[in-house]
């Protein structure tokens, strides 16, 4: 039977962690894959999970399942996070999920499930897990213009004029805030375009929200999914705890379904379906941390605090790296780079010139030139900037 398998391509961002790892170079820079690590290069521990570790070390009595859809306290709580708390309870149907990703393929279910034949719309560029779970499942898929890479921003005008060919029975999936990969985001007007937009042609909006807090941080990077889910009917978003909270091998996520009120019990129902079909009961080690650090002011305000400081710790990278491009291009054509947010830039190059800074610099990034910029630090940004310039971007 195996024999007529095909042999699949090899992940990118995987196989480019690998080829960093065999680099004997003492001088290599990863800022390939999308995990955020301190000046130490340490992905660290923080400190309210710690605490709430340490608190169920001492007091967890079981290892029983808690539940097909997850523990209900943990989901409404991670809710309350993203839609502000007790926003529109009558409409939300939940899941936890095993990370994030299981929240899109959940999701990506649900579509095929309630529109089977539907579309689905991504940006050109999104992170690559997002149309390999699409192709996968064998989901039709268009693309919309987001990127533009002249001026390391949104292409807005032409994402409307793409976005004008939506139907009905089309999903748009759109990413809550610190887009993956190129770190520029909608502001306000363009979310509100948006939602407009949806509104009138009633598409459905799938967000995923991945990295809440990592942009202008708790409140602000919710700000355009709350004003779009206020706007529309039905909404589908997926969110992880991996980077908010630091629990990326945890794998903690919740798939959220927005409905009218009287389809709640039914839209609840296929989630719980959907959970049982895939993985049944989700894990729940993340999500109990999760839950004691949102449901336990201390716990809650020191986890606020500690995330602000990654948050406003890679704005100042960004900051040190337009700052030391400007000097050495005496241009401000990098200037980009502190305005976008989260761990992700796209430079807006050649995969050519993005196998010069490996080859010549050590200098790691995936092809399209996303670039993680929670791997740097201040010592190695004028390294970056400096190979930059050298290798002609």
């Amino acid at each position: 039977m195996f024999e007529a398998l095909t042999e699949q391509p090899p992940d990118k961002i995987i196989a480019l962690g690998q080829a960093f790892r065999s680099d004997p170079r003492q001088d290599k820079i990863d800022l390939g894959v999308g995990v955020y690590r301190n000046a130490e290069g340490v992905t660290p521990i923080m400190r309210a999970v710690k605490s709430a570790e340490t608190q169920l070390l001492a007091t967890e009595t079981t290892k029983a399942y808690t539940g097909m859809l997850g523990d209900p306290v943990y989901r409404e709580a991670l809710t309350d996070l993203i839609l502000g708390p007790g926003v529109h309870a009558e409409r939300r149907a939940t899941a936890a999920t095993p990370g994030g990703t299981g929240a899109v393929r959940q999701g990506f279910e649900l579509v095929m499930m309630a529109r089977p034949g539907a579309t689905v719309w991504v940006s050109d560029p999104t992170w690559p897990n997002h149309t390999s779970i699409l192709k996968h499942l064998k989901i039709e898929t268009k693309t919309y213009r987001y990127f533009d890479a002249a001026t390391g921003g949104v292409d807005f005008d032409g994402m409307m004029a793409d976005l004008a060919g939506i139907g009905p029975d089309d999903v748009v999936l759109l990413h809550g805030c610190c887009h993956n990969p190129t770190g520029a985001n909608l502001d306000a007007g363009q979310w509100a375009a948006v939602t407009e937009h949806l509104e009138k042609t009633g598409a459905l909006p799938f967000v995923d929200i991945a990295y809440q807090g990592f942009g202008d941080g708790l409140e602000a990077d919710a700000a355009g999914l709350r004003h779009l889910v206020a706007g529309v009917p039905e909404a589908i978003i997926a969110a992880s705890c991996s980077k908010n909270f630091g629990i990326y091998r945890e794998r903690t996520g919740l798939l959220l379904a927005l409905g009218d009120a009287a389809g709640r019990d039914r839209l609840q129902s296929n989630l719980f379906y959907l959970n049982r079909q895939n993985y049944s009961f989700p894990p729940d080690h993340g999500a109990r941390l999760v839950q004691m650090i949102l449901t336990d002011d201390a716990l809650r305000a020191d986890w606020a605090r500690e995330l602000e400081d990654v948050r406003t710790g890679m704005l100042a990278l960004r900051k040190q790296l337009a700052e030391e491009l400007r000097q050495r291009t005496n241009s401000d054509r990098f200037d980009f780079i502190a305005e976008h947010r989260g761990m992700f830039s796209r430079l807006g190059t050649s995969p050519e010139k993005v196998e010069t800074l490996r080859r010549e610099h050590g200098i790691y990034m995936v092809a399209d030139s996303r670039m993680n910029i929670a791997g740097l630090n201040a010592r190695t940004v004028p390294v970056l900037a400096e190979a930059i310039v050298a290798a002609g971007i």
